[in-house]
């Protein structure tokens, strides 16, 4: 059983009590949302979303207000998103768990509603546009691969087979290469991406997961969830140049716009770790809600986000203190990832 099986199994008792807990949370939710946004002016606002695994939806959260002001209805447990270099598009990713319907929904930013859906391999989990926005890379855990979807057709025009029990994907900046974090095989596979093939594979920590480049591409930060580390490669070399500890099951990974930090929410002790990526020491530790899945950080760098799976909620970490500046609530079941657009 793997880690994502394994959350799924402990949870199911706790789902009629939370379920009654939003219905009333939903009542309160509309007017402080309205009020918010004719409060705030339209250049400060920016958006969080988060797919919420048990309620099939994506919640979308007002930075500005800190509150959430939508709620999307896609397909069946939703875990990971993206979105668009262009702002215009959210691609999730629907798990499907034991329903053969795997798929990505696509989001329209301007009305936050469905406007495509895409078939693709089975249990999709990770998901990330190239740089110039043409294409999405989806990993397909149970399907060892990552379909590439041409963001112009809304189609699979590739398949790529990977490692065992693939999870994350992230690409340089260049958009040369994207990387793609395998469970199974306990390494990240290298893609061309002017040709769709494996051209290295680099061994890494056990159960790899999240990961995320550093701005100028030099390194990758990968979070491996059974040695409680981060692998950093270098990717000049595609070797690891250094392992630095962290938490319990570290999931997720997001590094700040300056490339000067990065956050790990580490899922089996309710914490995010701040590692410095010049030392690659650790500088600090915040605790975050009940099992933290999911973490970004703000256009701006001033702020992480990090969705907390089954507290319901996302807190929110001054970066210049790494104190915890609020925490939402009123978010669906069991957040999972979550992405910002500016």
């Amino acid at each position: 059983m793997n880690h994502q099986q394994l959350h799924d199994a402990e949870i199911g008792i706790l789902l009629r009590a939370r379920q009654l807990r939003r219905i009333r949370a939903a009542c309160w939710l509309g007017l402080p949302a309205v009020l918010g946004l004719c409060s705030v002016s339209a250049a400060a606002q920016s958006y969080a979303y988060v797919p919420t695994h048990k309620s099939n939806s994506v919640s979308v959260i007002n930075t500005a207000t800190r509150s959430v002001i939508a709620e999307i209805l896609v397909g069946v447990q939703p875990l990971q998103v993206a979105i668009s270099p262009d702002r215009a598009f959210v691609y999730v990713t629907n798990s499907g768990w034991f329903v053969p319907n795997n798929d990505v929904s696509v989001i329209s930013t301007a009305t936050n509603t469905v406007v495509a859906t895409i078939s693709v391999g089975r249990f999709p989990v990770g998901v990330a546009f190239s740089p110039d926005g043409a294409f999405a890379y989806v990993v397909n855990q149970n399907s060892n691969n990552v379909s590439v979807i041409d963001t112009t057709t809304r189609t699979v025009v590739a398949t790529i087979t990977v490692g065992s029990n693939p999870w994350g994907v992230a690409f340089a900046p260049n958009g040369a290469f994207g990387y793609v974090t395998n469970q199974g095989s306990n390494d990240v596979s290298v893609i061309n991406t002017a040709t769709n093939t494996v051209v290295g594979r680099i061994p890494v920590g056990g159960n790899p997961v999240g990961l995320a480049l550093t701005p100028d591409g030099s390194f990758i930060y990968v979070a491996n969830c059974n040695s409680a580390s981060v692998s950093v490669i270098n990717t000049a070399t595609n070797s690891v140049v250094n392992t630095v500890a962290v938490g319990t099951f570290p999931i997720a990974i997001a590094i700040t716009p300056n490339g000067a930090s990065a956050y790990v929410a580490t899922d089996g002790d309710n914490t995010v770790w701040v590692i410095n990526t010049a030392s690659n020491a650790v500088t600090g530790t915040v605790a975050a809600g009940n099992t933290p899945r999911g973490v970004a950080v703000s256009p701006d760098g001033a702020y992480a986000y990090v969705s907390n799976r089954i507290s319901d909620d996302v807190t929110i970490i001054n970066t210049a203190t790494n104190t915890v500046a609020a925490t939402i609530s009123a978010v669906a079941l069991l957040p999972e990832g979550i992405a910002i657009k500016p």
